[in-house]
């Protein structure tokens, strides 16, 4: 890759940081060679950092905000945190994205309050990348509105369109809404109203879906309130956590099964490398000026690695401008051609 890019990175974020973050930033910058890194945290732990690689430079910044500080709060209390400093980075045009795997809510409030929503953009919408075995498809909102109007599903639908085009290369991506049943009068009253308007507004609308077409990869984006995404969401990594830890007491508990566990142990490794969240680091925010990921807390080196390339490959892609535009040509009247 050559298309020079500079992301923010809060060293801070997640869990196991900073020394997760610093080995993933590590990592990111010797993959990509056209990648700067701006790492905003603490003197004692950015300073060092940026002085021994090339193409990362420090942004001090002395506050951190914890997991659990209310968000919006401790965005406007603590302006000199890891994670408002580097959206403010991206807003002064020093940065062309940020990434971070600190607190969800913090990082939510401080790219709309900080870098901006893009304008008609009802509302910003965090998606994830769903690995499923069977291919990786587009679920969103997955947290950021929990309680949402119909003309917001339908910009949910188009912007995670863009990132089902750009970043997971569908071309034409099919989006359908996650409902109870496949038929058009199934649902609630949102997901009702939300059928007809995507029906009327969405040259790639496929109608209803339901929660078992998620796994199934039946369509390229699943688009739903955030409260719902989130719920799906969090089932099918509990799920997957479950399965994988039975399926290896299962295999470990009789000789014969570890004589098995032996002979598929390869398949199983690439399954679950298959379906890991690790690959793409992390859920963009769409509909904010500029490229916003958002880590899993408890992300490690290679979580973070991926998160900070996705981040630069969401900039190079032109996502946030792609959204832009549709958002200023049509006031999301229509999909993204």
């Amino acid at each position: 890759m050559t298309d020079n890019v500079t992301i923010a990175v809060d060293a801070m974020g997640g869990d196991n940081a900073p020394e997760v973050v610093l080995e993933g930033v590590a990592a990111a910058l010797a993959a990509d060679e056209g990648l700067t890194v701006i790492l905003c945290g603490p003197a004692d732990v950015v300073e060092p950092f940026a002085a021994q690689h090339a193409r990362c430079r420090a942004q001090v910044a002395a506050e951190v905000i914890e997991m659990a500080e209310h968000p919006a709060q401790a965005v406007r209390k603590k302006k000199d945190s890891s994670i408002v400093v580097g959206c403010r980075l991206v807003k002064d045009g020093q940065a062309q994205g940020f990434f971070s795997a600190g607190s969800t809510g913090a990082c939510l409030a401080a790219a709309t309050l900080v870098m901006g929503r893009i304008k008609s953009i009802s509302r910003p919408c965090l998606a994830t990348v769903v690995p499923s075995p069977v291919r990786p498809i587009v679920l969103c909102d997955v947290g950021a509105n929990a309680d949402c109007k119909p003309e917001y599903l339908v910009q949910f639908a188009q912007m995670g369109s863009v990132y089902a085009q750009k970043i997971l290369g569908y071309e034409s991506p099919k989006a359908a809404l996650l409902n109870i049943g496949e038929e058009d009068t199934k649902g609630n009253a949102l997901a009702q109203e939300a059928h007809q308007l995507m029906a009327k507004r969405l040259t790639n609308f496929a109608g209803n879906c339901e929660g078992r077409d998620v796994l199934g990869a039946q369509y390229e984006v699943v688009v739903t309130d955030g409260f719902t995404g989130n719920v799906c969401l969090k089932t099918i990594e509990g799920a997957s956590k479950v399965l994988f830890g039975a399926i290896k007491d299962a295999m470990m508990s009789t000789t014969k099964g570890k004589i098995g566990a032996l002979c598929v142990k390869d398949g199983l490794k690439g399954l679950k490398s298959q379906v890991s969240p690790d690959t793409y680091g992390g859920a963009p925010l769409l509909g904010v000026k500029g490229a916003c990921i958002v880590g899993h807390g408890s992300s490690g080196a290679v979580a973070i690695e991926n998160g900070v390339l996705t981040t630069a490959r969401v900039v190079r892609q032109g996502v946030s401008e792609i959204i832009q535009h549709m958002a200023q040509a049509g006031n999301g009247s229509d999909t993204i051609k």
